[in-house]
């Protein structure tokens, strides 16, 4: 009998962040501020998590109230038609380091899934001082925004496009333990 830990994410200590190329000489940083996971362990260990993981693609935020109307109409995320994107891990594989690894799953983005590859470091485990287990995760990776029908662009005159395909994600994440069930 395996006990299956839930985890949830702790949204005042965790950030859910992408950086993309602007005009080819600097990066834009945008963040999501509602979203959710429920990541499911065999006891503590990480390197069984399951994960599942929606962001609202309507509280994205990248500093600027005109760009984030932008990055909400249908030249991007489309919020209206598509209000979530979605991360669903189909497994982990142990890669370099103690505490790293490589997390496979689904993506899906403007209804596009597409099997993506993230790095995960399992920055570790603690409680804090009221009692409540947390672990710290850090997530990084790059897609092709293309991919997910994340098309828009304009040429510039002297040469290149305003955005850059490559799209960073960067998460820091704590999560909290919820509740342990024997399975």
């Amino acid at each position: 009998m395996e006990n299956l830990t839930n985890w949830v994410i702790d949204p005042s200590h965790s950030e859910i962040a992408f950086r993309v190329k602007h005009l080819m000489i600097s990066r834009v940083k945008g963040v999501f501020g509602t979203y959710q996971a429920q990541v499911q362990t065999n006891g503590d260990d990480f390197s069984t998590a399951s994960v599942n993981f929606t962001a609202d693609t309507a509280s994205i935020d990248t500093g600027d109230v005109n760009r984030d109307g932008h990055v909400r109409s249908a030249d991007f995320f489309d919020c209206e038609k598509f209000p979530h994107l979605s991360f669903q891990g189909k497994g982990l594989t142990k890669v370099d380091g103690a505490n790293r690894y490589a997390i496979t799953g689904d993506l899906t983005i403007k209804g596009t899934t597409k099997p993506v590859t993230l790095n995960v470091t399992l920055e570790g485990v603690m409680k804090d001082p009221w009692g409540n287990l947390k672990a710290g995760v850090s997530v990084e990776g790059t897609i092709n925004r293309k991919e997910f029908g994340l098309e828009w662009n304009t040429p510039l005159d002297g040469g290149g496009f305003l955005l850059a395909d490559d799209v960073h994600i960067l998460c820091e994440v704590q999560l909290l333990k919820a509740e342990t069930a024997a399975a």
